[in-house]
């Protein structure tokens, strides 16, 4: 007989208990709050912080960086070098190739491909070259307020205005030189444009598109400031 009770006194526990979370009204509840607190990607999309001044002391260095890479390779450029199809295995920088037909890296030859060396927020002596670099800048200003730095002298592309000191005879034939050297450097960069435009089209890796897009921005300025300067 006492076997014959307890698969009776089951269903009663079940059904007193059933009883008394339906009289609380509990049930409904606590349920979907647990599931809710175990859905982490939803959760952590509701606490996002924007990033911190550290985090964009890294992404301000890092485009910076990125800017001096694409100033650098737009002066190679039109110092007669090649921009090769092939990136450097250490940095990933875009490669370049000198008349002697020897490959040259900007950033791993000028620049430190270190990243973390780059940020003011981790290395000191990044610290130390971005006050410097503000330096520079104050002091460029300052020169540039000064009358004999104008824009004209700080080029250093009107070589066919006739100088003062010098009679008018020797500063004429200047005139040509000057103009042919524009046309060729404007040949140039026009054929670096399209180089990287092509390229651009054809690469699937972000950190190349970078690249080429920030070396067809320095071009496009290099040719507006060539185009800008009298004839």
């Amino acid at each position: 007989m006492a076997t014959g009770l307890r698969p009776e006194a089951r269903p009663e526990a079940m059904d007193s208990g059933e009883e008394q979370r339906g009289d609380s009204g509990s049930t409904p509840g606590p349920r979907p709050h647990r599931g809710f607190l175990l859905s982490g990607p939803g959760h952590d999309d509701a606490e996002w912080e924007p990033p911190s001044e550290a985090e964009l002391k890294v992404i301000q260095a890092r485009r910076e960086r990125q800017d001096k890479i694409s100033k650098l390779m737009s002066e190679y450029l039109l110092k007669g070098y090649r921009m090769l199809g092939e990136c450097c295995d250490e940095c990933g920088t875009i490669l370049l190739q000198d008349k002697q037909k020897k490959l040259y890296c900007v950033t791993c030859q000028e620049l430190n491909s270190d990243v973390d060396k780059d940020n003011p927020a981790l290395n000191a002596q990044a610290a130390l070259s971005q006050a410097r670099e503000r330096q520079l800048a104050a002091n460029t200003d300052e020169m540039a307020s000064r009358p004999e730095h104008c824009e004209g002298a700080a080029l250093g592309l009107r070589s066919n205005a006739p100088d003062p000191a010098l009679p008018t005879s020797t500063a004429a034939p200047n005139a040509p030189l000057a103009h042919n050297i524009l046309a060729t450097a404007e040949e140039t960069i026009l054929q670096k444009i399209g180089w990287a435009s092509h390229h651009l089209q054809e690469t699937t890796s972000v950190e190349r598109s970078i690249q080429l897009c920030s070396l067809i921005h320095s071009c496009t300025e290099a040719l507006k400031g060539i185009r800008e300067l009298p004839q």
